[in-house]
C-alpha cells in the first residue's frame, strides 16, 4: 500500500493477512497452543529474541513449549505495524508490549522492544521467515516486594 493510502484491494489484503498472522503467533505463544504456534512458521525460519537466537522453527517451538509452560504466564501485545509488502515476500516492525509473571518463583518482568519480521507467502498463506526484536526496556520484580499482589492464572476464577 502506499504511503498517501491508495492501494489495491490486493495490497490492503496482504496488509490484513500479515497483521493477522502476527495476531495468531501471539496469542498461540501466550495460551501455549504450540501446535498452532509451530503453523506461523516456515520449516526453516529463525528468529533472534534480543540475543536469543533460533536457527530453524523445530528449535525455536521446543524452547517455547520446554521454558513457558504452565505455571509460567505471559502477555505479549504489538501496535503500531509498519508493514511493507514486495511481490511474496514482506517485512514488519512492531512496538512490542510484554510481560511474563512466574508466582512460584515470585518474579515479573515487563519490558517494550521492536520487532523485525520478515514473512513469505506461501500456498497456505503468509508464514514467517524471521523473526525477532531488541529491547527498548526491561524491568523484573521480586514479588514479595508486593505484598498486595496476587497471581491467578488460566482456570482460576478471577472475580474474587
Amino acid at each position: 500500500m502506499s504511503e498517501t493510502g491508495t492501494g489495491s484491494i490486493s495490497e490492503w489484503r496482504d496488509h490484513e493477512d500479515v497483521k493477522q498472522l502476527k495476531y495468531r503467533y501471539l496469542r498461540t505463544l501466550d495460551t501455549k497452543q504450540w501446535d498452532e504456534f509451530e503453523a506461523c512458521f516456515l520449516p526453516d525460519a529463525t528468529a533472534d529474541y534480543n540475543g536469543l537466537e533460533f536457527d530453524d522453527r523445530a528449535a525455536l517451538v521446543d524452547y517455547m513449549r520446554t521454558n513457558l509452560g504452565e505455571g509460567l504466564i505471559t502477555l505479549h501485545q504489538v501496535h503500531h505495524p509498519e508493514i511493507a509488502i514486495d511481490g511474496d515476500t514482506a517485512t514488519a516492525r512492531w512496538y512490542l508490549q510484554d510481560k511474563v509473571l512466574v508466582a512460584a518463583f515470585g518474579f515479573m518482568l515487563e519490558g517494550a522492544a521492536f520487532y523485525e519480521d520478515r514473512y513469505v507467502r506461501t500456498p497456505e498463506g503468509w508464514r514467517v521467515a524471521h523473526t525477532g526484536y531488541r529491547r527498548t526496556y526491561e524491568v523484573t520484580y521480586d514479588l514479595a516486594d508486593l505484598p498486595s499482589l496476587t497471581v491467578k492464572g488460566p482456570g482460576e476464577h478471577t472475580h474474587v
